[in-house]
């Protein structure tokens, strides 16, 4: 039997984390379908993807070290070992060099590779992208992050530049095997509507998946992303950071506290939209030009601009008795985990001096 090879490559802020895990949760009635989503046995498919792209590009951070080494290598053993439609899955791929992009084709030489490449309009995609970095450690401002989008200079933007990434992930593929799925703009009557694009780019019935999930990668309010980038470098805090921190910070602070606070949304400048259509129409032009499959419509990446008078909130200027809703919030968390872990640690205690008077006995 033939096998396709599905690479989703990203881009970043675009309903990954929400696929990823509904692919995971459904991957045993995909395997009765042909469909493998390759995983480490007993462990989460999406860190096994992750620890994958990592090492393909030989990259080694959100995790103690070394510990991506040799998981490309065990991905291509799964996917070697699988029939059918392979789907392989992570965002960070889409920035990619040249180099590494050859390596992974190789590697899957012999194989009907499909690149599926999601988007998302600037305008919605740089302000979670934005808050997304902060959330990883970087303590910039909202400013200085988009003029240096604007200038090319992050990585962010170089996974986000639709014509740079899929000219490098499309160069030996041909143009009908390279899928473009747009994010609409509108989440559809039943609010599925990315998902079901998704499986059209992945040749995935909908019926084959029928457990959601419930993770997504909630963008965090201006208070709560300025709390957080103060908090960056008053810690001294890295994307290179101690795991310790990661599951503190990002893990427990961010993604399940400050997330759930009723916030102000972080919004594209008005002054910064021009940018962001300027970009639209140049990558709509090339993927008409270009022949790839389109799923979903080329307008959703045009962004659209706020209602006339809506009142834009700056997110490096952030009103102090904002902050200190969120401040508390923080604290109030971090104290419960603190007494959680002291507790455990008790616990823990007890039981070694138990164990110890009954090694003396």
């Amino acid at each position: 039997m033939s096998r396709v090879v599905h690479l989703h490559i990203g881009a970043p802020k675009t309903g990954t984390t929400y696929l990823q895990d509904r692919l995971l949760l459904n991957s045993p009635t995909l395997a009765r379908h042909g469909v493998t989503i390759p995983s480490r046995r007993g462990g989460r498919s999406d860190m096994f993807h992750f620890r994958a792209a990592l090492d393909l590009l030989e990259q080694d951070w959100g995790g103690a070290p070394g510990h991506a080494s040799g998981a490309w290598d065990a991905m291509m053993r799964k996917v070697r070992r699988a029939d059918g439609n392979v789907v392989i899955s992570h965002e960070i791929l889409a920035g990619a060099k040249p180099e590494k992009v050859a390596k992974a084709m190789n590697d899957l030489a012999g194989d009907e590779v499909h690149v599926v490449y999601s988007a998302r309009d600037l305008g919605r995609q740089l302000p979670a992208a934005w808050q997304e970095s902060i959330k990883q450690g970087r303590k910039w401002p909202f400013k200085r992050f988009l003029t240096k989008v604007e200038r090319g200079q992050t990585w962010f933007f170089n996974a986000m530049d639709l014509p740079t990434v899929l000219a490098r992930w499309g160069a030996k593929v041909p143009p009908e095997r390279v899928h473009v799925v747009t994010v609409p703009h509108d989440r559809g009557p039943n609010g599925d509507e990315l998902w079901l694009r998704f499986c059209r780019a992945f040749g995935i019935d909908p019926a084959w998946a029928p457990l959601d999930s419930e993770r997504d990668n909630r963008s965090l309010g201006i208070a709560e992303t300025s709390l957080l980038r103060k908090l960056n470098r008053r810690l001294e805090l890295g994307v290179w950071r101690d795991p310790a921190y990661d599951a503190l910070i990002r893990e427990l602070l961010a993604q399940q506290v400050l997330v759930s606070r009723k916030a102000v949304p972080v919004r594209l400048p008005p002054d910064r939209y021009e940018f962001a259509e300027q970009q639209a129409a140049l990558w709509i032009d090339w993927i008409k030009g270009s022949g790839v499959d389109v799923i979903g419509d080329v307008e959703d990446l045009r962004p659209r601009r706020p209602a006339e008078g809506e009142e834009w909130k700056d997110p490096d200027r952030v009103r102090a008795k904002l902050e200190l809703g969120a401040a508390l919030d923080a604290l109030t968390v971090m104290t419960q985990e603190a007494a959680n872990r002291a507790s455990a640690e008790s616990v823990s205690g007890r039981l070694r001096d138990t164990a110890r008077r009954l090694r003396d006995r």
